[in-house]
């Protein structure tokens, strides 16, 4: 089991990033709440890692905080979530935000993420309730660093591009992109203000 890697960031194209550790390269998967707070390219980073082992592939997951990496083990195990999905939740919806749907059961939000439907939705708020001490306690300690520009030739394209590999619709993600779109404004910017007005 792979616990946490550290190592120099040398590419990152969300969902996906790259870390080289002493010369090993590993694909990482990981949250866009991770990917607001990353460092420049080849800079250090140390990230928390979940390894979902499937018949033909292993896939780690990356997290910068024990919250988030949390938050998507209980996730998957939720009938019916697998790592993809729970990636999906955890990128379209912040922590804080995640615990009031749970808490008021807010379903119709919850449907809003790709790939989660009524009864998932309604599903999620039985199964993660009795979850939601834990959730709320790390509510509280999660970071609000704000997000760490990156040197992108394309940021409109780049924050479009991530939004459909996370299983949004392309027409969908790029309305949303270009509405929110300003000059000077970096990928994971757009993408976090693309997420905040689909839901």
């Amino acid at each position: 089991m792979i616990s946490s890697l550290r190592g120099l960031l040398i590419e990152k194209q969300a969902p996906s990033l790259v870390i080289d550790v002493q010369g090993v390269g590993y694909e990482v998967l990981a949250p866009m709440s991770t990917f607001y707070n990353l460092p420049e390219l080849n800079s250090e980073v140390s990230l928390l890692t979940h390894l979902s082992v499937r018949e033909d592939a292993h896939v780690l997951y990356g997290f910068l905080t024990e919250s988030e990496r949390s938050l998507f083990r209980d996730l998957i195990r939720v009938s019916g979530i697998g790592p993809k999905l729970a990636l999906s939740i955890i990128s379209s919806m912040e922590l804080p935000m995640f615990v009031q749907c749970i808490n008021q059961n807010d379903t119709k939000r919850l449907i809003k993420i790709p790939g989660v439907g009524k009864k998932m939705a309604e599903r999620l708020v039985v199964e993660m309730r009795d979850r939601l001490t834990i959730l709320e306690s790390s509510v509280k300690t999660t970071s609000t660093t704000s997000p760490v520009s990156k040197d992108i030739a394309t940021p409109v394209e780049d924050a479009i591009s991530a939004l459909i590999a996370l299983g949004y619709k392309p027409a969908d993600a790029r309305r949303w992109v270009q509405a929110v779109a300003e000059d000077g404004l970096t990928s994971e910017v757009l993408i976090r203000r693309a997420l905040q007005s689909a839901l």
